[in-house]
């Protein structure tokens, strides 16, 4: 997969520039002469991410509001669009056929870096921001319970800044701006790839919450997965009156998720395995005619996701068997796990160290001992110090116990990568929980953007200017990480994604929820418009947990 690489710019040597912490240079970019041209464009980069924090603010708290779950995130790609296409960018819509996703292009030539991060949210996880206790805006309704509602706004803000930079100075290359839809679901990245939404792509830099600035290389560590409905048709009969004449459906699917639990204690450690069951029937009085349970199976590498799913797929088919039913599957989402570029995680994390960590406010800190105090785990409040950069080629599967998933993987395989996780969240929270929401529209979100933007930008410009940097990224994806493997996505010719996900939930809650969607003309942040007074914090000794 070697590819040549042109350009009109000529080679420039490294430079960070300290925009608001001065670091020691990391050994890669050590050897390297300043060059005062590209330090210059950094400090101009900089200046422009500055002059973009009401505009940032406003961002966060905007998708904030929305709380659209995966698939139907239709306010916020109509939002984010919109502001694109004002500056300049070209917008391809219904990407990869699914009705909410984009892609958004400026410049010409080359590198190309594509800019993504995702946009969904939790259900059940609405939210009253800067409140540090289990608060609802809406009951039951979705919200940023993971917070999805800060990545795109980093990443607008940051290739709008470059942008400028590149304009002003003549510079070749192309941004292009993307969304995760339905993450949450892993919905979507796998069929991005497969219509060959990076084919011309040189370089991809991800962007996920965090509650620390930091970026890895390497085996992520993490779990792939494949996401599997499993449905069951049988025959409807009185249940009491003649039970016998009916052949149930949801027997079949607790029969296999009896299997499943007890085939559990006998799978790797390595493996996470979850389910729901979608569809258990109409009414007690009937025998279910038809039922549905919907599967997460997680492990390690390609080969493994697959043993997981042919167990299911047995498991399944014995069900069948032992209730006389029919059974179907469907694939609603999949993953490969993640492996990130090292040349590209070095550069950013010089960078990283280049700006470093917002200076968080004594309000900042008190939310979020707050919350620690609410949960029940060590007060630390907010990170203060910037983790060492941290990668391994790979991982050993005996060192690894397990974990989440994030279709960014099957993006990494594809093209080098890595993820910028920004400090825009705190360390207190279980994820996809209400708890993850709490910060997601204060000033520490805010700033957590901002800081991580600069970062972006200045990455890109990197990449922009330093041609020698993409072809080192492609050396290590070519001659490193796809040595022995080769991509093999886990989803099928056959499957389609499952855009009719969440469909129905959001039309019981969008009514209702329009009712808090941010108004940037009347109110100068979300917090005002709700009337919470930041922080909010229990004056008493806490409650039990609601």
């Amino acid at each position: 997969m070697h590819r040549s690489r042109v350009w009109l710019v000529a080679a420039i040597a490294a430079a960070t520039v300290s925009l608001t912490a001065a670091h020691s240079p990391s050994p890669s970019q050590a050897t390297s002469a300043p060059n005062p041209r590209l330090e210059q464009y950094k400090k101009n980069v900089g200046l422009e991410v500055d002059g973009m924090r009401e505009d940032i603010q406003r961002m966060n708290d905007q998708v904030f509001s929305f709380g659209e779950l995966g698939f139907q995130e239709f306010e916020t790609t109509k939002y984010l669009t919109g502001i694109l296409r004002k500056n300049g960018f070209t917008v391809q819509e219904n990407l990869a056929g699914i009705p909410t996703a984009w892609m958004a292009s400026w410049g010409s030539g080359k590198p190309v870096i594509a800019m993504g991060s995702d946009v969904d949210c939790i259900p059940q996880a609405s939210q009253k921001p800067g409140v540090a206790w289990h608060e609802a805006i809406i009951e039951g309704a979705p919200g940023h319970g993971e917070g999805h509602n800060s990545g795109m706004p980093l990443q607008l803000a940051a290739a709008l800044s470059v942008k400028k930079i590149m304009e002003q100075q003549h510079l070749p290359g192309t941004l292009k701006l993307w969304p995760g839809i339905a993450e949450e679901l892993l919905g979507t990245k796998a069929y991005y790839v497969r219509a060959g939404a990076f084919k011309d792509v040189d370089v991809t830099l991800f962007a996920h919450v965090g509650a620390n600035m930091q970026v890895g290389w390497g085996d992520s560590g993490g779990n792939g997965m494949v996401s599997v409905e499993y449905g069951f048709k049988g025959e409807s009969a009185h249940a009491a009156g003649a039970p016998w004449r009916g052949r149930s459906a949801l027997d079949a699917v607790e029969l296999m998720d009896i299997g499943w639990n007890f085939r559990r204690e006998h799978l790797r450690i390595q493996q996470r395995s979850h389910y729901v069951i979608t569809n258990g029937g109409d009414q007690p009085n009937v025998v279910p005619p038809n039922a549905s349970v919907w599967y997460y199976f997680r492990e390690t590498d390609y080969d493994h996701i697959k043993e997981m799913w042919e167990i299911g797929n047995t498991m399944a088919k014995a069900a069948t068997m032992m209730t006389n039913t029919e059974m179907s599957m469907r694939v609603l989402g999949s993953a490969w796990p993640g492996h990130f570029n090292k040349t590209v995680a070095e550069t950013m994390h010089a960078n990283i160290e280049a700006v470093g960590l917002p200076q968080w406010t004594e309000a900042d800190q008190t939310l979020a001992k707050a919350l620690q105090k609410e949960l029940k785990v060590p007060e630390i409040g907010l990170a203060t110090t910037i983790n060492p950069l941290r990668g391994r080629e790979s991982i050993p599967d005996d060192e690894k116990r397990g974990g989440g998933s994030d279709d960014i993987g099957d993006i990494s395989w594809n093209v080098p990568t890595v993820t910028l996780n920004y400090p825009a969240n705190m360390q207190a929270g279980p994820g996809h929980n209400w708890a993850n929401a709490i910060s997601m529209a204060t000033p520490i979100a805010h700033k957590g953007v901002a800081y991580g933007a600069k970062v972006m930008a200045l990455t890109v410009l990197d990449l922009v200017t330093r041609p020698e940097l993409i072809t080192q990224s492609w050396d290590y994806f070519n001659n490193v990480q796809m040595k022995d493997k080769k991509y093999i996505p886990l989803i099928r010719p056959e499957d389609k994604p499952a855009i009719w996900l969440n469909e129905q939930t959001m039309a019981k809650y969008r009514p209702e929820m329009k009712k808090y969607y941010y108004d940037p003309s009347k109110y100068k942040s979300y917090l005002d418009q709700l009337g919470i007074k930041y922080p909010t914090v229990r004056t008493t000794p806490s409650s039990p947990q609601q």
